[in-house]
């Protein structure tokens, strides 16, 4: 029955099991990773809708960039 478990419901190897339930370790299930410096949606949200920025000149901000951004329409734009 534990084989069938981890097989069909969990579908994960036994070993892969033991390390996430012992030591943390998240079984690989093909999601890509967020980047560290990914920014917050609802940045992105207000650099396009507020700010009129396109999506191609968010993109291509980093987050400090980002924020600055904001706060420079808030305070000199707005």
């Amino acid at each position: 029955m534990w084989a069938h478990i981890l097989r069909d419901h969990l579908q994960v190897e036994e070993g892969v099991f033991w390390a996430c339930a012992q030591d943390g370790v998240k079984p690989d299930r093909g999601m890509p990773s967020v980047p560290a410096e990914a920014l917050p949606a609802d940045l992105v949200y207000l650099l396009i809708s507020r700010v009129g920025l396109d999506e191609a000149q968010v993109a291509e901000m980093s987050k400090d960039e980002a924020v600055a951004r904001v706060q420079r329409y808030w305070t000199e734009d707005s």
